[in-house]
Formats: C-alpha cells, structure tokens, sequence
C-alpha cells in the first residue's frame, strides 16, 4: 500500500508556493508559481488547482492545508480577509479546493503556518511554548501552547505585529496606530531608510556605522515590542523569522539587552531567543501539518 501524502500550500501577494508532503515532513516535490495580478480570489484559485496537479500528477494525496495572509475562521474554511491581496472578504477557500479537487481542506493563517512549520520540524522542535514572529512586509505571529496552535476565541488570535507600540506612530492598515509592524516591518524599514533590509544587512556585515546603529535600533525597538508578548505569554522562546531575520546577528544583541531590562526575571526564566530554522519554506511545512492533523482528526 502506497504511503499517505498531504499538499501544503503558502499564498503570498507575489507567489504560491505548494509542497507534497509525506507524514514524517519530507517534501518529496514542492513548486512555486507567480501570484496572479489582480489578485481576486477566482483567479488565485485557478492558479492554485492548476499547481496541485502539478505536484500531485497522481492525484494520491489525501489532503490540502492553506496558509493565507489574514486571518481564517475558527473551522478553517474561510479565508476572512486577505491583506495585500485584493477582494478577499469572507472566502470559502477551504470548500472552493474541495470542489475543484476532492481532498478535505484546511486553511489557516500564514504566520500560523509558519509557527506550526518551526514547531514540527523547526527551532521550535524540542519547544512546548513559544511564540514565532515572521518580521515579512508585514509583521505576523504565532502562538503554540503546550505543542498546540492557539487561535483564541473565533481563531483570530496571534495577530502579534498589531500590539500597540506607539500610540502617535504612522498610521497601520488595522486601524491602529504605531502598531509595532509599522517599526518592525520590511515596509517601516523602506520607509525609514530608503533601503533594504537585505542592503543594510551587507552594509552591516561590512562594518558600515551607519547601518549597524539602524540595527542597534531596530533591535531596541523589536525588543521593547515582544516584552508587552512576554508579560502576557512567558514563552520558553520566542522563534523570528521572516526576511528581516537574515540580519538576526545585527539586532538580537539589543532585543536582549531591551528584554533583560524590562521585563521582570520570574516571567523570563530560560527564555531563548532563536532565529527560524525553515526559511522560506516554513508555510508550506506548516500547511503540510495543518493538512496533516485535519485528516487524522476527520
């Protein structure tokens, strides 16, 4: 009898990435196709079922898990708003794939991907509590307690990047204002120093002064953000990812030094701070395993 295998997939604003998972986490084929632009929900669909076929030929897999950016309902079936991608309100995209393909289908949102993708095969492998935050163009998180996804009330919780962190700062797509993505983001960095993170971690690497105080910064600020996270959760870690992470070595220093000085011992006891070990592929690891626990529990 042939080994059961799921589809995970990870929708971005500017691509789709889609794996084929077995039940131990070996991707045994993975594919990454362009976003369609305008984005609406019709056309990515389209996308989406012509890129199953391509990594599932067979058609073997026993079922799809969707990472999306925003969050999904409390089932798992609609995607409630997408950011970044145009007319995404209220989606079925659980049951529009289940149509269009006949596996049962999950869908969650993206940075719960990823917090699942670290917490099976990850930083957070050995980990019963943490918190992952995927510093991306926007800043989103997970929680996983006691090994499990916490998604709150309706399953919208974790929506870490959206704490209040200034409350005069640039306004944010939520409605807050000075929401700590709007200082840890990709887009807050283009918006405070016309570069990239990728530039100013070379430019870092290579002793400029310059862009070793941005780090020193942006480390003070990330880490004034996660202690209101720490207060509130007394995670064992706290897991960064996202693009931004690639200069992890530039800005941990001060999101220590930050932590150390604010928050109370008793609520940081052995509290680490890791990079994420997946990289780009930790959403579609995380579908994978989201995919993964809706079979085994339908």
């Amino acid at each position: 009898m042939q080994k059961a295998e799921v589809i995970g997939i990870d929708v971005g604003g500017t691509a789709i990435k889609l794996g084929r998972f077995n039940q131990d986490g070996t991707c045994l084929q993975s594919l990454m196709v362009a976003t369609p632009q305008p984005s609406v929900p019709e056309a990515v669909l389209a996308v989406m079922v012509d890129a199953i076929a391509v990594v599932d030929p067979d058609n073997q897999t026993v079922a799809i898990g969707v990472g999306t950016p925003g969050p999904a309902d409390a089932t798992g079936r609609i995607a409630k708003i997408a950011i970044n991608l145009p007319g995404w309100h209220d989606v079925p995209l659980a049951d529009w794939l289940e149509v269009k393909t006949a596996k049962p289908t999950v869908i969650a949102n993206d940075a719960n991907c990823a917090g699942l993708g670290e917490a099976w095969l990850g930083a957070g492998r050995r980990l019963q509590n943490f918190i992952m935050l995927t510093l991306g163009t926007g800043v989103g998180g997970a929680i996983i307690m006691g090994g499990q996804l916490f998604t709150g009330h309706q399953g919208a919780a974790g929506e870490l990047g959206l704490i209040s962190f200034n409350p005069n700062g640039p306004m944010c797509k939520s409605g807050n204002q000075g929401s700590l993505e709007q200082y840890a983001s990709v887009t807050a960095i283009r918006r405070r120093t016309g570069k990239e993170p990728a530039e100013l971690g070379a430019l870092a690497q290579a002793g400029d002064a310059d862009s070793l105080t941005f780090w020193q910064e942006y480390g003070r600020e990330l880490g004034i953000g996660l202690t209101s996270l720490i207060y509130v959760l007394t995670p064992q870690a706290i897991v960064i990812g996202g693009g931004v992470s690639a200069s992890f070595e530039f800005f941990l220093p001060d999101v220590k030094a930050e932590i150390e000085k604010r928050v109370m011992p008793t609520s940081r006891v052995g509290l680490q701070i890791l990079p994420a070990e997946l990289g780009n592929s930790a959403g579609i690891v995380g579908a994978a395993k989201l995919a993964w626990q809706h079979y085994n529990n339908s």
